[in-house]
């Protein structure tokens, strides 16, 4: 039995902890005369993901989406910027494959959080619900890895 128990030990771990927002923002400079504006905004969409060692095997993650909905004078309607977040345990996984986890798992988790969050509150402050679009982060980890080898 006792040799059973170091097997357990040694078991891959890739766990959520915690789940959580850790800022939000929502400006609607023009209000109220944006909301008397007929036509379709130009909505743009930009994701950052970041992330840091807590302590062992604990690491905290977090995706930034920052949706900017623009008048076709450039005027903007509406900027609102999300930071979700979450702590990560991850243990007995090799070091090469951590990135991968902190840079696409993680975020794949996250994102969804942040896009119900944006929805929210962009049809809380009286505008229709933004429907974000899914996010390939291992593509954004690959064109980001390919950049470094560019740049060193």
């Amino acid at each position: 039995m006792s040799e059973q128990e170091p097997a357990v030990d040694q078991q891959p771990v890739f766990s959520i902890e915690k789940l959580y927002v850790k800022d939000l923002s929502l400006e609607v400079p023009h209000a109220p005369r944006v909301f008397l504006e007929n036509g379709e905004p130009q909505v743009d969409m930009r994701v950052a993901t970041a992330s840091e060692k807590l302590e062992d095997e604990f690491y905290n993650v977090t995706v930034t989406v920052t949706v900017t909905a623009k008048m076709a004078d450039e005027r903007v309607m509406f900027l609102n910027e999300v930071a979700q977040s979450g702590i990560f345990r991850i243990a007995n996984i090799p070091d090469e494959d951590i990135q991968l986890l902190l840079a696409v798992a993680a975020p794949n988790i996250l994102f969804p959080y942040a896009r119900e969050t944006v929805s929210s509150t962009v049809t809380r402050a009286g505008f229709p619900p933004v429907l974000l679009a899914p996010i390939n982060f291992e593509a954004m980890y690959q064109q980001s890895q390919h950049q470094e080898v560019g740049n060193a």
